[in-house]
């Protein structure tokens, strides 16, 4: 009996709960306790576990065994449900307790109480109001609980409440294991997608997790039986989960255990460069190169991640995301699916498409042959070169007539804004980026280098008046002044 009570002090009595939190806050706090598994890191295991917990445990019981003291309140509520002690469980309901509270995998003291068979304390829970449908984390309620192990008395009554006992269905991603529960996996509840929305297949559309807008992936249901949709999805998630740069779009977590699954990215309210180009159209000096080094920033972190590089393969205006604080993050990076030849050199797979009017494409992309990272660099030249002339190469041909005089004839747009309104460093930068020989193009190391040095001349020769915002390591920004040209400057900046 004394190694049983010292097991439950050590497994529950760290668990945050709603109870604690009454204590400290307010007898008013009716909210579920957040299901967040990087808070939360153990769970109340005494006793029948969830219907849909893949780990079966004998149930332990000992009508001796009283409560420990030094448990929150939570954790009494729960424990006292699972005993089937009545007058415990109304004393603290009594206190104020939310009869509603959780532990980690989301378990009401309705569900431990039905798991257990307690009737009285069933009836006595839904008499002060218990969510009939709160479901755990692997989605189960207290119908289905009662269901599974046969509490047929319990079943009946809440099934004439009203519940309703869901249909279950494991994801390709579930793990057998409770613990091996990946960290970022989010409670679905917790997400709230506007239903007039839709769900979109593949698409990203706005969400709220805890009253925060984000933005959510959902994936399509059509795919769970395909292997090569689960295998992109994982890829993607695996990328998202270990990059971390100001530059890049930060990843929230995702929802892999229940359906529907989801990858959950911060919201950018502004959203993205392709929008903006349009509203805007040709940038100011300035902007363009903040937005550039943004941007070369972003991909250089990618290109530099161990073990292997990561190659976006699309980089374009709309996979770069633009924050509430005008900075730029790259996105979209995975889902291109690459035969990897090398650790450094890539194929688009077989079976996927080329877009032919994606004027950002590099020419071996285009060709379908053998590329590495530098591919990345070609984009971002066509990027910059829309950002200063503020139309697209070869502006008005159709896309798949400029994409093909640039990846097959090797052709290259004129340049039509005046030379001294850019700097000429500036142009020489765009036609090495997106240079016919993949081996002539420079990293995105060198590319920083040479737009900083650029700041730091035009900075030093006065020629823009509007304040650059030179992007650096952190949220930290440094103003470099810039002046307007001078209307009776004459011929190219030095």
């Amino acid at each position: 009996m004394e190694g049983i009570a010292t097991q439950l002090r050590r497994g529950i009595s760290r668990q945050f709960s709603t109870g604690s939190l009454r204590r400290t806050l307010s007898r008013q706090f009716s909210r579920q306790t957040s299901l967040d598994p990087r808070r939360n890191n153990l769970r109340f295991s005494f006793g029948r576990q969830s219907s849909l917990d893949p780990i079966r445990r004998s149930p332990v019981h000992d009508e001796l065994f009283a409560v420990p003291e030094n448990l929150d309140t939570t954790m009494q509520l729960l424990f006292l449900a699972c005993r089937g002690d009545v007058k415990g469980v109304e004393d603290l309901l009594n206190e104020g307790i939310d009869v509603n509270s959780i532990d980690l995998d989301g378990r009401t003291a309705l569900h431990i109480a039905a798991c257990e068979g307690h009737l009285e304390v069933v009836k006595l829970l839904l008499s002060r109001k218990a969510n009939i449908d709160a479901r755990d984390r692997w989605g189960s309620t207290a119908c289905a609980d009662a269901k599974y192990y046969g509490n047929e008395e319990i079943y009946n009554v809440l099934k004439a409440r009203g519940a309703k006992a869901p249909k279950t269905r494991k994801t390709p991603m579930a793990v057998t294991n409770p613990r091996e529960v990946p960290e970022y996996e989010l409670n679905p509840l917790e997400l709230q997608v506007r239903k007039s929305d839709g769900i979109s297949k593949g698409s990203y559309q706005v969400a709220k997790w805890n009253g925060t807008k984000v933005t959510v992936k959902i994936l399509d249901k059509d795919s769970y039986s395909d292997p090569e949709s689960i295998n992109a999805f994982k890829h993607e998630l695996t990328l998202l989960e270990k990059v971390r740069h100001p530059n890049v779009v930060q990843f929230v977590g995702a929802v892999t255990q229940n359906i529907p699954m989801m990858i959950v990215l911060e919201h950018h309210p502004k959203g993205d460069l392709a929008i903006y180009l349009q509203k805007k159209g040709r940038l100011s000096p300035s902007r363009a190169l903040r937005f550039s080094l943004d941007i070369a920033r972003g991909m250089n972190y990618l290109h530099e991640c161990k073990p292997d590089p990561i190659i976006h393969c699309d980089l374009k205006p709309k996979n770069i995301l633009l924050d509430s604080g005008g900075l730029l993050k790259v996105a979209g990076f995975g889902l291109i699916k690459l035969s990897k030849i090398s650790p450094d050199k890539a194929k688009v797979a077989p079976g996927i498409p080329i877009d032919p009017s994606n004027i950002y494409v590099a020419p071996e992309v285009y060709k379908d042959e053998i590329f590495d990272r530098s591919v990345d660099t070609y984009s971002f030249g066509v990027i910059l070169y829309e950002m200063i002339e503020g139309v697209l190469p070869f502006h008005p041909k159709s896309p798949e007539e400029a994409v093909k005089l640039m990846c097959l004839e090797k052709q290259r747009p004129p340049f039509k804004t005046k030379s001294r309104s850019y700097p000429l460093d500036l142009k020489e930068l765009i036609d090495e980026c997106w240079h016919p020989e993949p081996v002539a193009r420079p990293t995105f190391s060198e590319i920083i280098v040479r737009l900083d040095r650029i700041v730091a001349h035009c900075s030093k020769q006065g020629w823009w008046k509007d304040t650059f915002k030179l992007p650096c390591a952190g949220s930290e920004r440094h103003s470099v002044p810039f002046k307007e040209v001078r209307k009776d400057k004459v011929g190219k900046p030095p």
